[in-house]
């Protein structure tokens, strides 16, 4: 496995993007260390690397095959355990059998033929990484060769702030298997993960065949349930790295992001600044509902996500998640939804997410009115995931002004109303 001619490199709007990609020292160590972990598997790399690069991963889609028997590892009951074996310094083994789906990661559409999302440019995974295949008309990652072996596999690198994202991805597949992917190997210390492929985004059947609100409403549904199963491991998420944003200490996030952000002019922050009392306000109302904190995925859009078959969805890429307020993951995948269905379909999308966190005593206007809370509090979320960068040499930070135009969401109204 190495970088030659016939390597895809695509940095898509960030030609400038500083990535450790650059560096040849970073890419041997780290296609060593897929090859490594592929050969704990029975794989090996056969053919043309596809490289997507940008300021808050490097993404490489590796085609592989199965070993030919007597030639290395096999797979097979008898290598599971091996095969489970993480490597790596600060390796995390993964848990769970994998549900299909390709593990391309990404952000706001900018790929031929990507949603065009709505807000502040948000780096809302839209630009997922599907190969040319799939962009000019093809399938994406079908998941599976001749012999029933992986068609190919995804090795992600994060940048320090994100690096949780691996440990995450193999904690969720012991604790909710049946909603997300297994990694294949994760190095924790260097915020590396391989990842199977398996399935066609939901972008990709939206493109393919008539999709109604239905689906929409299904994978809501299911996501939200996941987020409750995942109410008791919220403290052990936070141990993985995964940042806190609980939702009485918003108002100490926003402080934060506010204060951090170089972007802002100074008018704009001022009418920030002014809106912080209000803000504690809502996040006081918001934690009085009882709705405990879990997993906020942050960035669940129709490239974020797969769909195994009619109903079922299998969620991926966390690196924007955060502990924080359930209802915080709303936002995004609403948009989407109203954005190619229209403001119609608002009001059952809204019933749909919300069903699982119905009882407990709370009743559907309270819920309601967490959600809205929640839809303007989300923007914290998003500004903070445009801090989760690689480094930038100059120094400047590459999210700014993106931060910044999510901050400003704050003082923006919600598109329902709780009464």
């Amino acid at each position: 496995m190495r970088v030659d001619d016939t390597t895809v490199v695509d940095r898509g709007r960030y030609p400038d993007a500083a990535t450790p990609w650059e560096r040849e020292s970073w890419r041997a160590e780290a296609l060593g260390w897929v090859a490594d972990s592929l050969t704990a598997h029975g794989l090996h790399a056969s053919g043309a690397l596809e490289v997507r690069l940008r300021p808050w991963s490097v993404l490489v889609r590796v085609p592989v095959e199965q070993r030919a028997a007597g030639t290395g590892r096999t797979a097979g009951p008898e290598r599971k355990a091996g095969a489970e074996q993480a490597v790596g310094a600060g390796a995390v083994a993964g848990g769970a059998p994998a549900t299909a789906g390709p593990a391309a990661a990404g952000r706001q559409a900018t790929d031929p033929g990507a949603a065009t999302g709505v807000g502040p440019a948000p780096r809302s995974g839209g630009e997922s990484w599907v190969g040319p295949a799939a962009r000019s008309g093809g399938a994406a990652g079908t998941g599976t060769a001749v012999g029933g072996g992986p068609a190919a596999v995804w090795f992600k690198a994060t940048p320090a702030a994100s690096a949780f994202e691996g440990p995450l991805t193999a904690a969720l597949a012991r604790w909710v298997p049946e909603h997300v992917l297994r990694p294949l190997a994760v190095d924790a210390a260097r915020g590396w993960v391989l990842l199977p492929d398996g399935g066609d985004l939901f972008r990709s059947v939206l493109a393919r065949e008539p999709v109604g609100p239905r689906d929409w409403e299904a994978l809501l549904r299911q996501y939200a349930s996941m987020q409750y199963d995942l109410i008791p491991h919220a403290d052990a998420i936070e141990r993985l790295g995964v940042p806190a944003a609980r939702t009485l200490d918003l108002p100490e996030v926003f402080d934060e992001l506010l204060a951090g952000n170089s972007a802002l002019t100074p008018q704009e922050r001022a009418r920030l600044e002014g809106v912080r009392p209000r803000l504690a306000d809502w996040c006081a109302e918001l934690a009085s509902v009882g709705v405990p904190d879990t997993l906020d995925h942050a960035d669940l859009h129709d490239g974020q996500l797969f769909r195994p078959a009619p109903g079922r969805f299998t969620f991926f890429d966390w690196g924007d998640a955060a502990v924080s307020h359930p209802f915080c993951s709303l936002r995004v995948p609403v948009e989407r939804a109203v954005d190619r269905y229209g403001p119609q379909v608002l009001p059952r999308l809204l019933d749909a997410y919300l069903e699982p966190w119905a009882g407990d005593g709370r009743t559907a206007a309270q819920l309601r009115r967490a959600a809205e809370l929640a839809w303007r509090l989300s923007a914290l979320g998003r500004a903070a995931s445009w801090g989760r960068m690689f480094p930038h040499g100059s120094g400047a930070a590459p999210g700014a002004a993106q931060g910044a135009a999510w901050l400003l969401e704050l003082l923006a109204e919600p598109p329902f109303r709780a009464g």
